[in-house]
């Protein structure tokens, strides 16, 4: 692990829980927590969604990649954006650091972002398809840079805190 490293980095598909996990975890750990997501936000001057659409996917991942590299220069928490992991400079970054992959099934992740608006990489014609779609895509990516993997399927978020924090315990 590198000096001032993350304490840990939570990757996951959109709706997993990983920003509720991370704040938790952060108070958990009276460590600070930074999301790439927000991070893009501030520096860009425009939510995540709109600057993808704008954008487009392969300009956002350039762009979310320095800001993924800037995260990980951080100590604390770290969650990054669902799509992160598609980059391959964010995928080397992440062999030096403790990820946790926060998963969910694929029925839930849709019905926890089912109408959400705000993520246009969700937008289709049909929604659970693209969804599904989605996972299966980014799945050998999380496998890839995952140390641990943790689902949230009908488990309160102080349920996966608990168990993040007995994984960072037993290292």
């Amino acid at each position: 692990m590198v000096n001032d490293a993350p304490r840990v980095v939570l990757v996951g598909p959109p709706g997993a829980g990983k920003s509720t996990i991370g704040r938790r975890l952060s108070r958990a750990l009276s460590l600070p927590m930074v999301d790439s997501d927000k991070l893009i936000e501030e520096g860009e001057g425009k939510r995540c969604g709109d600057l993808f659409a704008e954008l487009g996917e392969e300009e956002f991942r350039k762009i979310e990649a320095g800001y993924v590299a800037r995260a990980l220069a951080t100590g604390g928490v770290v969650s990054l954006g669902g799509g992160a992991v598609l980059t391959e400079s964010t995928r080397r970054l992440l062999q030096h650091h403790n990820v946790v992959w926060i998963d969910v099934t694929a029925e839930e992740g849709i019905r926890r972002t089912a109408g959400d608006t705000s993520r246009p990489v969700l937008a289709a014609d049909d929604p659970a398809e693209h969804y599904r779609t989605l996972l299966s895509t980014r799945e050998p990516f999380y496998r890839e840079v995952a140390d641990h993997r943790v689902r949230t399927d009908s488990r309160p978020p102080q349920r996966v805190v608990a168990e993040v924090l007995n994984i960072l315990d037993s290292e």
